[in-house]
């Protein structure tokens, strides 16, 4: 089992008809091959964690890097994994610019960070605490 945590921002903002479509392919695509994870989504910037076999996550990871909708893919962690973090989720997913994120048990101003790797590569760590918070509000 293996993960990968990237950001990168969109060519231009998503609509939201545009993330239900990504969202309703993803999940279908990403049940056939067996991944799970999170996507966040905030002023045209993503997050992801994908969770799975490696072969799986790198040639997804590939895929998205030479999808023409994002642009500036960065790394921020991978690696093997123990057991999978998401397990029920085929892509768990937030837009973090909607004000039901407010509702969140234990929201804080730390949700209002850009989801962008200079907000996260000097603490590359700090992108899996943010993920276990929406883990946490989806229990």
């Amino acid at each position: 089992m293996h993960f990968l945590i990237y950001v990168s921002s969109a060519v231009k903002p998503f609509t939201q008809n545009e993330l239900v479509d990504l969202l309703t392919k993803s999940r279908e695509n990403n049940t056939k091959v067996g991944i799970t994870g999170l996507l966040l989504y905030k002023n045209g910037n993503f997050m992801q964690l994908l969770e799975g076999e490696e072969e799986t996550i790198q040639t997804l990871h590939k895929k998205i890097a030479e999808d023409e909708r994002h642009k500036g893919l960065i790394t921020l962690l991978q690696g093997p994994l123990q057991e999978r973090g998401f397990p029920d989720w085929s892509m768990c997913f937030y837009d973090l610019a909607s004000p039901d994120v407010h509702s969140i048990p234990g929201y804080n101003e730390f949700l209002n960070t850009p989801l962008t790797d200079e907000s996260f590569s000097a603490d590359p760590t700090r992108c899996q605490r943010l993920l276990r918070m929406f883990k946490q509000k989806a229990k």
